[in-house]
């Protein structure tokens, strides 16, 4: 009796263990065919086939940062006052647009002859977006005091916060002494740290709607009673002028007599933003300005020979899936990309040289959801990951056939058991009766 009970027993436990081992195949990691790679490099930083004119020069794309083309990007050199738009961003970030300011005597008096300034005189009072208006639009060399003083108390403690934020956003080879980028031999940066900076200035709106004015008024004021009228020291942005460029949206201009010509310059045409920075620049040789030579150059050498190219497509089918525990109308699966993927290419690059990895949930198993998300597909490219999810693209149901199976099976064993159980007793009666009959 123990015996068979113990052969029921396995039996039964076997049975559990092909119900089991029917869906093993399903537990998997998945990964493609492609080769896991740490990083596609596409950008080609060659030099450009025309002269720049700037000691210092660097093109790259707003969104990545990819340098598209450089000269010297590295050499220290004087920002002049391409200095003003770090300044502008930390005023920016710390005080309020309608807060007051009020000019100080040293303020005002601390600018050196032949500097620009807006004549703002001792005790005059402006708001923070007055304030910016003049510093970023006329470069008012005075406003960058006027800051530096309400925000710090003192110049030498602003610029330790200038070189402080110079320093987060990844400047290597940056030292500000003031705010307005007054000549100072300690007071350097190069074509590669300014255009951090002004990409990182750029993201906030308010200063980038400041930057692509053509022109601010600021109204009278109690100690000067005529309304004060600037241009923008920016000629890209003047339809008027011979350097105007009309996908040109900023930034900001400087001169010095040792930092020669200098200019930071944006651009969007297509959806694509292009940064330029210009340091040092020489006029060519027939007398035009270097600076705005070079800015055009870069500008249309980037969008001539970059393009945003998709290199991933919403509901693209990256893999079929065949799940083992499905029903059969539903068993086999397609899983796509749930977003796009693009970015900023040579204009000639075939994205299907492209490398990705994928990698999929180790469980994969019915029910599933449409869209459900199963895994994920990432490319490296220029040392930027982009990452979308997989999804189902369809629903998966699960199938009930085993499960069927199953039940007659133990439906089986329990009647087998039952009848294994009943079957000694009937036997002993029967051997009763025959002995008594021979009695």
């Amino acid at each position: 009796m123990k015996k068979r009970l113990i052969i029921i027993l396995t039996i039964f436990i076997s049975l559990i263990n092909i119900y089991n081992l029917s869906f093993a195949e399903d537990n998997l990691t998945l990964t493609t065919s492609e080769t896991l790679i740490t990083n596609d490099t596409i950008s080609d930083v060659s030099d450009p086939n025309f002269t720049i004119y700037s000691d210092g020069a660097i093109l790259i794309d707003s969104k990545t940062c990819n340098i598209l083309a450089q000269k010297d990007m590295d050499k220290q050199l004087y920002p002049a006052s391409t200095t003003k738009i770090l300044t502008a961003i930390i005023a920016i970030e710390k005080l309020s647009l309608d807060e007051v300011l009020t000019a100080s005597y040293t303020a005002v008096m601390s600018i050196p002859s032949g500097y620009s300034n807006a004549g703002i005189k001792e005790g005059e009072q402006f708001t923070v977006s007055d304030l910016l208006d003049m510093f970023l639009i006329h470069s008012a060399n005075e406003i960058g005091y006027i800051f530096a003083e309400h925000i710090s108390g003192n110049i030498s403690e602003f610029a330790n916060l200038m070189n402080e934020k110079a320093k987060e956003l990844g400047c290597k080879n940056t030292h500000f002494t003031n705010p307005s980028g007054i000549q100072d031999p300690e007071h350097y940066s190069t074509a590669y740290d300014m255009a951090q900076i002004a990409r990182y200035c750029m993201k906030n709106e308010t200063f980038r709607n400041i930057v692509n004015k053509e022109s601010c008024k600021i109204a009278a004021t109690p100690l000067y009673p005529e309304e004060r009228y600037f241009k923008n020291t920016n000629s890209l942005l003047d339809s008027s002028n011979r350097y105007y460029y009309e996908y040109a949206i900023g930034v900001k201009t400087g001169f010095t007599s040792q930092a020669k010509n200098c200019l930071i310059a944006c651009s969007v045409k297509d959806g694509v933003e292009l940064i330029a920075v210009l340091l040092g620049a020489e006029a060519t040789e027939t007398g035009l300005s270097g600076r705005y030579m070079d800015a055009i150059n870069l500008f249309n050498y980037g969008f001539e020979n970059y393009k945003i190219k998709n290199f991933l497509d919403a509901n693209t089918v990256i893999q079929e899936l065949q799940i083992k525990n499905a029903t059969k109308e539903t068993k086999i699966l397609n899983v796509v990309a749930k977003d796009s993927l693009s970015t900023l290419l040579p204009a000639n690059y075939d994205v299907t040289n492209l490398q990705y990895s994928i990698e999929l949930k180790n469980d994969i198993l019915a029910p599933i959801a449409k869209d459900s998300v199963l895994g994920k597909i990432t490319y490296n490219i220029d040392g930027i990951t982009y990452t979308s999810d997989l999804i189902a693209s369809s629903d998966v149901l699960k199938s009930k056939v085993m499960i069927t199976i199953l039940q007659v099976l133990l439906a089986i064993v329990i009647l087998f058991i039952l009848a294994m159980l009943i079957s000694p007793k009937n036997g002993k009666k029967k051997k009763e009766i025959k002995s008594i009959k021979i009695i």
